[in-house]
């Protein structure tokens, strides 16, 4: 079992920069792959970022390429999404999910077995 908890939205004008945390309960994190999912009003939930167990290996989608990293620590149980030049469209609740199976960077969120309560970021033009 994994619990996950994420923390560090909120309000930031475009151009603006935040950094998401998720902190994990149990003692499987380090062995799971995690992403981060987002949510807007209306919209599926769609894939933001992945990384593997180990760190080594990530993904993004296109449309946060370059300006969004993911990256993790897992003395810490925790993995972040910085995220930059925000943009109005980033607006959404961004939930993060853990794969039990920890070398996969799997972009569909039905392939994750734990996942947050998710956090709010908004970002005005």
């Amino acid at each position: 079992q994994v619990q996950l908890v994420e923390s560090g939205g909120g309000l930031v004008q475009a151009g603006g920069s935040l950094r998401l945390s998720c902190a994990a309960s149990g003692r499987t994190f380090s062995r799971c792959a995690m992403g981060w999912f987002r949510q807007a009003p209306g919209k599926e939930r769609e894939f933001v970022a992945a990384i593997i167990w180990s760190g080594v290996n990530t993904s993004y989608a296109d449309s946060v390429k370059g300006r969004f990293t993911i990256s993790r620590d897992n003395a810490k149980n925790t993995v972040y999404l910085q995220m930059n030049s925000l943009k109005p469209e980033d607006t959404a609740v961004y939930y993060c999910a853990a794969d039990s199976q920890g070398w996969n960077l799997y972009r569909i969120y039905e392939y994750y077995d734990y996942w947050g309560q998710g956090t709010q970021v908004t970002v005005s033009s």
